[in-house]
């Protein structure tokens, strides 16, 4: 009971409530002791009377605030059932987390709904880490008993359990999914693919619809799971237990049959299934009485392919699944088997002999249809040693064909476990431990429950009176570890009802007496239970119906029970008669004659006779009851000997609705499975354990004496009695205190009166403060009051005198003012009328001057224009003397071109292509001389109107003179009317000209604003052109950056495969020793051990290896038109052009070319391994020519599109354009088509006079025609190597596979291949390529051996990384393709393309082994390193929750190792060792930001992770640690030049979770700058953390559902495009592009080789 003090005002309690089980309430005052009642409010806010009849009857308290939605309900203040029952509501309703620690226990709550919380980067995330730590999962309890087992070495076992449709099945297999992926190697082998296997098999023949569940099992089944020494899955063994064989024959309403009889009748259309004679499930009596025939959501006819499949996987023939198909379908057609009846009383029955479900049963059984027909009515009986055949009744022979039903397929269902259980033995070893996972009905309990229920029950009790023992033993483990003086838990025994099933004249021992007896019936039976239970001794589990004599109640554990009687003796017996099992055997049917055969008697003959002692001894062995109870002891024993781990699962409601939490349900079903007893042992002892430094650090302010974490444990021990009165409510141990219910509450309330006291002195003190300082505000404001109103007294009285003055000094100013305006007036009008006066004068005087310059003017323009009329008249004279004078000299060219025509004949005789020339100038003069006569034409026409023009101006000046003679007498005055009207005129013109301007401005305006507007639409098409032209380009790069990324998952996909070659490739080396030692063993003749596997290739040989087999494409007979995957890669990062090509390759395997290499024989088994890797190779090939057609049908495709976009752009811009600017480049293109008219003519008359020149100049010198040229001889190649073919050997050795680690890491980058690439180019210069392919091929096959070799070494796999680039690269640039284009390159004769491959693959070998490495000495220490470690001392202690950060209650205590803590500087350790190695060996920039771009991805993945699944890291100032984490690696990266290659910005989705624990998390707008920040998280990934933050202090506040509702909302808008993912994918891996750089040009005179190499014997050439 807690402490009667915590029941005060405010407290919150449970009362009980018929809907909802449980409802909150709050005290409203205190309860003082002796009260009958407490007055609560209720959550609804109504108020209550709960009355109280002692403190016993007080209602349980609620926990804190703080505890809510723990995720371990042992950490619980308070444990009870309705502090459960919350707490599973709030993490299943809230937080949709459907697991709980319940101490040792964990609690599986069916969501009925898909969570993505199971793939393998979740697997990957569990993997290795304790389960404290973690968020409870299945996977955490599976890694739990596999970290057990290899540590311990002893075995364990998984108890999962649970009603139907509660997820065991589920549960069970992603357990058996989680051995298979951390037992086995990275890629499933034979063993795990057939444990995974086995899970469809099963599901099909035990697993059936029920009203509860659509996938039910129907049997229970225990899986052993074996391991080896190594931790990995050598084999497994099933054992199951009471099969429900009435489902066969009998189906309740809304159920189903088992699951096969389904899928079969669904594929019945398929061509080997036609044969089984099937119809529809509606049509057989077997599959129909349940009414249900198909489940919504699952597809028959695949899961039929899916069983298939598994059995093909577990070495099941298809004609051996045939057999078993048939067995099932011969059943249905049993069903169908009309028995009629007959007789006067319809005593006798009969089946009629044209039955045709009769004919198909024999048919498909290979049995006698007559025979079956007369013994499935008849019986024999044995009478004074006669045999008589008595016939049976109607439903007689009905329960005859439905028991024969029933034994056919258990005998069916136990074959298929015994062959299930042959091909998972173990094949590779011994088992040195196992793990076994229980998967069990639960408690059940039915409106009618018979014989199966009460055999489930009483697992049940068994399993359960285990388990009780297991926490009860843990729970005194932990006291005897501690130390503690402690007194014996007593917990409830269900002893009494276990020896009321099992004991001494027990239910089974009376039932199995009872089927013994002749005439014994289920009535007898229940009156021997009365009798034995009732009468003579009252048992106390044992009751009698009060309405019923035919059933009885047990009182169970979990609940009461009342079992009906009817059919449990025929269940027990399992009666099927002999008659029918001898049929059986003599099948012709091998399957079901192997079925009979192997049962040496049958079970239970009733045939009337009377049976010996003996035989009724083997009778009563044999019954159900006893075959249950042998399995169930057995199972007991396996269990009590492998320490157990339990998972209880819980069915949430019955309508099996997503995420709906029925309590009642739930709350019968934790009664039943034994969680609440673990609550109740562990609430019996000390529930609540503190470390002394957990214990300081939350409640150092009730702790009195000096503050430090050195005298944690001295100070508990000292205040704890002054906290606690009662000393048993407490006790000390070793290294914790521990308490017992309600203290840690009781501790709580202390603390929080303690701090609310310190917080009253607190507000006092600053009260005070606060009042002082608003007194001292009031007296300074009061003086400053003062003040202001004296200085305005003030102000004012000199503002009076002030405006005094100035009506003074404005009366004068305004007198003097009016005078000076009256004198200012009449100088005004002076000056106006002198100015009059002025302007009439001006304006005379100007109008005689205009007059007088119009004069002039007119008389300049008359002068001009003669004098440039005699100007013309003189050009024209000139013009024609210059005609005559060239007409002249060119009549003597003429002359002289003629002569020169006629001697032309001489060089006709020399040069007959003369006379073209000849006439082509012939043709030029004669054009010459149409252009002269043109001219002339021309030229007389010009002279005509020449003449004409000068005659009409002789006519003109003739006239003008006359004119001039006629007025020479003087000019009469100009009289006063005249010069009006000129005034007048000369007004009228200048109104003319200005309202002409005033025109010429406006169309001034109007032309501005056109062109302004011309302007304006200018620029408005540009923006347009340029919106359309970045559109098109953002569709352009958008398209290309999706066929960048669909090449990075092509180049992705191709390097896997390359990896899962190299896995094949090391099985297969493993494959070949273990023969090797195999035929040692067996005296064949062995190697010299001398001889390593590696060097034999290596030796030359008239046939050497092929180069071919050194690649996994070498299987590929790709056409030498197409590209392979890895040139398509290489292309499109290196090269520009896409036209190499490799030749075909070789279908020779490698596995026969090194076996006869290396003479070893080839026994049957490693024949069939070579074949199925032969088989994988295939499979290899077919991938990678997939994955070539698939690029190049991506590449044309873009190509298209890109056309097509092309197109576009160009329509939108012509369609753009405006009618005007169309005009405008119309214009300009006419007038530019004429310029090149113009320029092409000019051109051709250039070229016919050089054309001319040149003819003459071949005419002058003849001789130069007839000296062809000479092609230039080729420079010899010199700077190079030469090795002797007896030392190829002796170089390989030296140069790769004999060098020591120290020799070869102080050699200069690159030695080993350059001087390889010497030697091999000395080959192909003196001919002999087989020499050079052999030595190229030696040279690849020994760094593979090398990269093998050291395997585990960072340095030397670089070095070998970087010596494959450089022999690549360089025998790529010495390829015939690549040397065509340069001049100064002398390209190979001998073709290595497909050994530049294979150096290619080897370069992604190398740099996957490369990241292997680090990958692997990273993986242990970043999670530690980033999360755990606190860089910054004391920021994460500071304060502890209550609750967390403890380990949880039961689980096994680790061993403490004496290592160091990884920190930070472990982990840029190993970085800074992959730089080191990588800068060493002076690979590319672009290479090291790949690499670390990978790293950096696995670091903040495997962090993230982490992270998203431990509760205890989500706290502010945990955040703060991670990012301080964090950036101390961002600042390494950066410090040698990483961030380019995108290393930091893969760390962003870590900085953003860690943002978000450290952001604001109460109100909308910061619920909106969430999802605005945390850009590179999903929706999944930001709830996940809201939901786990924890608040580690008193100052910070739980994340409020409301809020959590919020940013769901705000995310739902989002559209990120992102996956919906929960955890991120650890195994992705980066495809890798190794830059092609070509090399400077190599002499051997450059190279600086040591003497520690050995190679002196090679000499230069």
């Amino acid at each position: 009971m807690a402490t009667l003090e915590l029941y005060s005002k405010g407290a919150s309690v449970w009362v009980p409530d018929p809907d909802a089980v449980w409802v909150s309430a709050q005290l409203l005052q205190d309860y003082n002791p002796g009260e009958k009642q407490l007055l609560l409010q209720l959550s609804d806010g109504n108020r209550v009377h709960y009355p109280v009849g002692s403190p016993s009857d007080l209602p349980p308290l609620g926990n804190p605030d703080i505890l809510e939605g723990e995720n371990d309900l042992t950490a619980l203040s308070f444990l009870h059932e309705p502090a459960v029952l919350h707490n599973l509501r709030v993490r299943f309703l809230d937080y949709s987390s459907i697991y709980t620690y319940c101490g040792i226990v964990l609690v599986a709550i069916n969501p009925y709904d898909q969570l993505p919380i199971y793939g393998e980067e979740v697997i990957d995330a569990y993997s290795g880490q304790d389960m404290a730590d973690m968020e409870p999962h299945i996977f955490s309890v599976a890694e739990e008993a596999y970290r057990t087992m290899t540590r311990e070495e002893k075995n364990q076992s998984i108890i999962i359990s649970g009603e139907s449709g509660s997820g065991k099945t589920v549960s069970a297999k992603f357990t058996m999914r989680y051995f298979a992926a951390v037992g086995g190697a990275a890629q499933q082998t034979s063993v795990e693919e057939r444990v995974l296997a086995s899970n469809p098999i099963m599901e099909s023949i035990g697993n059936a619809k029920t009203t509860r569940n659509d996938n039910s099992s129907r049997f229970g089944k225990y899986i052993e799971i074996g391991f080896g020494r190594k931790g990995d899955i050598i084999g497994a063994n099933m054992r199951t237990y009471l099969l429900e064989k009435s489902r066969v024959v009998f189906q309740a309403s809304a159920e189903r049959n088992y699951h096969i009889f389904y899928q079969l009748c669904a594929s019945r259309e398929l061509p080997e299934m036609r044969s089984l004679k099937l119809d529809a499930p509606e049509h057989f009596r077997y599959t129909n009485q349940g009414g249900e025939m198909r489940i919504p959501g699952t597809d028959d006819v695949s899961d039929l392919e899916r069983t298939r499949n598994a059995f093909t996987i577990l070495g099941v023939q298809p004609d051996q699944q045939m057999e078993l198909f048939r067995i099932l379908s011969a059943l249905l057609h049993l069903g169908n088997v009309n028995i009629q009846a007959s007789g006067r009383s319809s005593d006798r029955g009969y089946i009629d002999a044209d039955d045709r479900s009769l004919a198909v049963f024999s048919k498909l059984l290979g049995v006698e249809g007559p025979q079956i027909a007369h013994w499935l009515c008849h019986r024999r009986l044995a009478v004074g040693g006669e045999m008589l055949s008595k016939p049976m009744s109607g439903q007689q022979a009905v329960e005859a064909r439905d028991a024969l039903a029933k034994h056919i397929y258990g005998q069916l269902f136990t074959w298929t476990v015994q062959r299930l259980n042959s091909a998972l033995r173990t094949q590779r070893g011994q088992v040195k431990s196992f793990i076994g996972v229980l998967d069990i009905y639960g408690f059940e309990t039915f409106e009618r429950n018979s014989f199966e229920q009460f055999c489930i029950n009483y697992a049940n009790e068994k399993l359960q009176q285990q388990f009780n023992r297991h926490v009860f033993h843990l729970e005194q483990e932990e006291y005897v570890r501690e130390e503690l003086a402690w007194s014996r838990i007593e917990f409830s025994d269900n002893q009494q009802c276990i020896s009321l099933i099992e004991g001494q004249l027990g239910l089974f021992d009376l039932l199995d007496e009872e089927c013994r007896m002749p005439k014994g019936s289920d009535e007898s039976w229940v009156q021997k239970l009365y009798n034995q239970h009732l009468t003579s001794k009252r048992h106390p589990h044992f009751q009698k119906p009060r309405m019923s004599n035919s059933a009885f109640v047990i009182l169970h554990f979990a609940d009461t029970v009342q079992y009906e009687c009817d059919g449990f003796l025929d269940k027990n017996r399992d009666t099927v008669f002999e008659e029918l099992i001898n049929i059986l055997k003599a099948s012709q049917s091998e399957l079901v004659a192997e079925l009979f055969q192997q049962q040496e008697s049958v079970s239970a003959v009733a045939n009337g006779s009377v049976r010996s002692g003996k035989r009724a001894t083997r009778e009563h062995k044999l019954t159900v009851g006893f075959q249950f109870r042998q399995s169930l002891q057995m199972l007991m024993d396996t269990l009590n000997s492998t320490t157990p781990h339990y998972v209880r699962c819980i069915k949430p409601n019955n309508l099996k609705e997503p995420f709906m939490f029925d309590p009642k349900r739930t709350v019968q079903q934790l009664r039943a499975c034994g969680v609440l007893e673990t609550i109740r042992i562990s609430a019996a002892g000390y529930p609540s354990r503190w470390t002394y430094e957990e214990f300081f650090s939350r409640y150092r302010l009730l702790l009195r004496g000096p503050q430090g974490q050195e005298q944690a444990q001295a100070l508990c021990r000292r205040t704890l009695p002054e906290l606690i009165s009662d000393p048993d409510q407490y006790c000390f141990g070793k290294t914790k205190v521990f308490f017992r219910a309600g203290q840690v509450a009781l501790l709580e309330r202390l603390r929080a009166e303690r701090l609310r006291a310190a917080a009253v002195i607190i507000q006092s003190r600053v009260r005070g403060w606060l009042s002082r300082i608003r007194y001292t505000r009031i007296l300074w404001a009061t003086v400053t009051i003062q003040r202001y109103c004296r200085g305005a007294l003030a102000r004012r009285l000199a503002l009076t005198l002030r405006y005094t003055k100035a009506a003074l000094v404005i009366q004068k100013t305004y007198r003097m003012v009016v005078v000076r305006q009256l004198f200012l007036m009449i100088r005004q009008a002076t000056v106006t009328i002198q100015a009059f006066t002025r302007g009439t004068l001006a304006r005379r005087r100007y109008r005689q001057l205009v007059a007088e310059r119009a004069a002039v003017l007119l008389q300049a323009r008359v002068r001009g224009w003669l004098a440039r009329q005699a100007y013309r008249r003189v050009r024209a004279a000139v013009v024609f003397m210059q005609c005559c004078v060239r007409r002249r000299a060119a009549r003597r060219e003429l002359l002289k071109l003629k002569t020169e025509a006629r001697s032309v004949e001489r060089y006709r005789e020399l040069n007959k292509g003369m006379e073209v020339k000849l006439m082509q100038l012939q043709l030029r003069a004669d054009q010459e001389a149409r252009e002269r006569a043109a001219l002339r034409d021309t030229l007389h026409a010009e002279r005509e109107s020449a003449s004409a023009e000068l005659e009409a101006l002789r006519a003109t000046i003739q006239r003008l003179e006359s004119h001039k003679h006629e007025k020479v007498q003087p000019c009469p005055t100009i009289s006063e009317q005249e010069v009006e009207k000129r005034r007048r005129a000369e007004d009228k013109a200048a109104q003319e000209i200005l309202q002409l301007t005033q025109e010429l401005q406006a169309l001034q305006k109007e032309k501005d604003s056109y062109y302004k507007e011309r302007e304006d639409l200018s620029a408005r098409l540009l923006e347009q052109e340029k919106a359309q032209e970045e559109c098109v380009h953002q569709a352009v790069s958008q398209a290309s950056a999706a066929l960048r990324e669909e090449l990075d998952e092509e180049r992705r996909k191709y390097q896997g495969l390359l990896r899962e070659f190299t896995r094949l490739e090391q099985r297969y080396d493993n494959l070949r020793e273990m023969s090797l030692l195999t035929e040692r063993t067996k005296g064949h003749r062995r190697t010299d051990s001398t001889q390593s596997l590696s060097f034999e290739p290596l030796s030359p040989s008239p046939t050497p290896l092929s180069p071919q087999s050194l690649t996994p494409l070498s299987l590929s007979p790709f056409p030498s038109a197409f590209p392979s995957p890895e040139e398509v890669r290489r292309v499109s990062v290196t090269s520009p052009s896409l036209e190499r090509r490799v030749p075909a390759w070789s279908s020779e395997t490698p596995m026969d070319q090194l076996m006869q290499k290396m003479d070893v024989a080839k026994d049957p088994v490693v024949k069939m391994r070579g074949e199925d890797l032969a088989h994988a190779y295939d499979a290899v090939r077919v991938a990678n020519k997939f994955l070539e057609s698939q690029l190049r049908n991506q590449r044309s495709q873009w190509e298209k599109e890109l056309e097509a976009l092309r197109c576009e752009l160009s329509q939108a811009i012509s369609g753009s354009s405006s009618a005007a600017q169309r005009q405008e480049l119309q214009e300009l293109l006419q007038a530019r088509e004429q310029e090149c008219v113009k320029l092409r003519r000019e051109l051709k008359e250039l070229r016919n006079t050089v054309s001319l020149r040149r003819l003459l100049t071949q005419a002058l010198t003849p001789e130069t025609l007839s000296c062809p040229p000479r092609p230039k001889p080729a420079a010899a190649v010199t700077g190079l190597l030469e090795c002797r073919k007896r030392d190829e050997t002796k170089l390989i050795k030296n140069l790769i596979t004999d060098i020591r680690v120290d020799s070869a890491l102080s050699l200069p980058p690159g030695i080993p291949a350059s001087v390889l690439f010497l030697c091999v180019r000395q080959a192909d210069c003196s001919g002999d390529q087989t020499r050079a392919r052999s030595l190229c091929s030696a040279a690849v096959t020994a760094m593979k051996a090398a990269l093998k070799k050291h395997s585990n070494d960072v340095d030397m796999t670089a070095l070998w990384l970087k010596n494959a680039c450089v022999l690549h690269d360089l025998l790529t640039q010495h390829c015939p393709k690549q040397a065509l284009d340069s001049d100064e390159l002398v390209p190979l004769t001998t073709d290595l393309s497909d050994l530049i491959r294979a150096l290619s693959d080897l370069c992604i070998q190398a740099y996957q082994q490369l990241f292997s490495i680090t990958e692997t000495r990273l993986q242990n220490i970043i999670v530690p390193a980033l999360l755990e470690s606190e860089t910054i001392p004391g920021l994460s202690g500071s304060a502890v929750k209550l609750g967390t950060s403890r380990k949880r209650a039961g689980s096994d205590p680790r061993t403490v190792t004496g290592d160091a803590t990884p920190t930070m500087a472990s982990v840029l350790r190993e970085l800074g060792t992959l730089h080191t190695a990588l800068s060493h060996q002076a690979l590319p920039p672009a290479l090291m930001d790949q690499a670390f771009h990978q790293l950096t991805y696995l670091i903040s993945a495997s962090a993230l992770n982490s992270l998203l699944l431990r509760k205890d890291m989500c706290c502010w100032s945990r955040g703060m640690q991670i990012r301080y984490n964090v950036s101390l690696l961002e600042e390494w990266l950066r410090s040698r030049g990483l961030q380019a290659g995108g290393a930091v910005a893969t760390l962003e989705p870590l900085i953003q979770a860690v943002q978000l624990l450290q952001a604001g998390k109460k109100t909308e707008a910061d619920a909106q700058a969430l999802v605005q920040t945390c850009t590179a998280l999903s929706s999944q990934q930001i709830v996940k953390i809201l939901t786990l933050y924890t608040p580690h202090s008193d100052l910070d506040e739980r994340v409020t559902l409301n809020f959590i509702r919020s940013v769901q909302g705000l995310l739902k808008s989002r559209s990120d495009g992102q996956p919906p993912q929960l955890l991120m994918d650890v195994r992705r891996v980066f495809p890798v592009t190794f830059p092609y750089l070509p090399p400077a040009a190599l002499y051997a005179e450059q190279l600086v080789i040591p003497d520690s190499l050995k190679i002196s014997f090679l000499r230069r050439a």
